[in-house]
C-alpha cells in the first residue's frame, strides 16, 4: 500500500533524507518546514501518517499535534533532539502515537511507521460493535468519539485506544507493562509512567469524580480494569 505521508521539520537536509528514503518505498511524501504550513496541509489533505518535529518555527510541534488531534486521529510520530522522559510523556500527552529522538536511523523510522500503521489497521479490524453505551458513557468506535451524557469528550488517540481496550474487556485487569506493550508497542522507548499519566488524564475526562471512579478502576499492585 502506498501511504501518503506528511514530513514536518525545519531542517531541510533531514526532510530531504526522509523524503528520499520513504519515496524509495513508494510512499507519497508532502513536506512542511514550519508549524503553520504543517497545519494548513494537514487540514486540507488526507494523510496516512504524519512525521512531526517538536521544535518548529511559528507554531511548535506539540501545539501542531494538539490542533491536528482536535479533528483527526491520523497517526503521528514525533521527532525531537531532546531525550528527557518528561518530553516523551508530554509528546504522547498531546496525542502522538510514537516518539523518536534525533539522531535516528532512517531504517528505524521506517520500522516505526510500519509498526504504527499495523497497530492502526489491527485496531480497525478488531472493532465489533459500531458503538457501546455504559451508563452515561458512549463510545463510537467508527468515529473514535466518546460522549458523556450526550456531550462529546475530547480524547487523545492513546486515551481512546486505552478506553477502547478496557471497555471491550470489562473486568479484565491489565498490568502497566501489558498496556504499554499493547497500546504503545514493544519497541516504545518509554516506561510504565506513561501508562499512569494517560490513565489519570483519561479518568479526569470521563469520570465525574476521578478519585472515586465509576468506570476505570485500579487493582492495587496489579494494574487497571474497567467496570464489569
Amino acid at each position: 500500500m502506498a501511504y501518503r505521508v506528511l514530513v514536518v521539520d525545519d531542517e531541510k537536509l533531514i526532510v530531504k533524507g526522509i523524503r528520499f528514503s520513504l519515496e524509495q518505498d513508494n510512499m507519497i511524501v508532502d513536506v512542511a518546514y514550519d508549524g503553520e504550513e504543517a497545519l494548513q496541509l494537514a487540514k486540507t489533505n488526507s494523510y496516512d501518517i504524519i512525521i512531526l518535529d517538536v521544535m518548529l518555527p511559528k507554531i511548535d510541534g506539540l501545539n501542531v499535534c494538539q490542533q491536528i488531534r482536535e479533528d483527526s486521529s491520523v497517526p503521528i510520530i514525533m521527532l525531537t533532539a531532546k531525550g528527557e522522559d518528561m518530553d516523551k510523556i508530554m509528546g504522547l500527552e498531546y496525542g502522538a502515537d510514537d516518539y523518536m529522538t534525533k539522531p535516528f536511523n532512517i531504517l528505524e523510522l521506517k520500522a516505526r511507521i510500519k509498526a504504527v500503521m499495523r497497530r492502526m489497521q489491527n485496531q480497525e479490524q478488531d472493532h465489533n460493535p459500531d458503538s457501546i453505551e455504559i451508563g452515561d458513557l458512549k463510545l463510537d468506535f467508527n468515529g473514535r468519539r466518546v460522549y458523556i451524557q450526550g456531550k462529546e469528550v475530547n480524547l487523545t488517540a492513546k486515551e481512546f485506544d486505552l478506553l477502547e481496550l478496557f471497555s471491550a474487556n470489562p473486568g479484565k485487569v491489565y498490568s502497566r507493562e501489558v498496556l504499554l506493550n499493547t497500546i504503545w508497542g514493544y519497541d516504545y522507548p518509554g516506561d510504565v509512567r506513561t501508562v499512569d499519566v494517560h490513565v489519570r488524564r483519561l479518568r479526569e475526562k470521563i469520570e465525574t469524580n476521578p478519585s472515586e471512579p465509576a468506570y476505570l478502576y485500579t487493582k492495587w499492585g496489579v494494574g487497571y480494569y474497567f467496570k464489569d
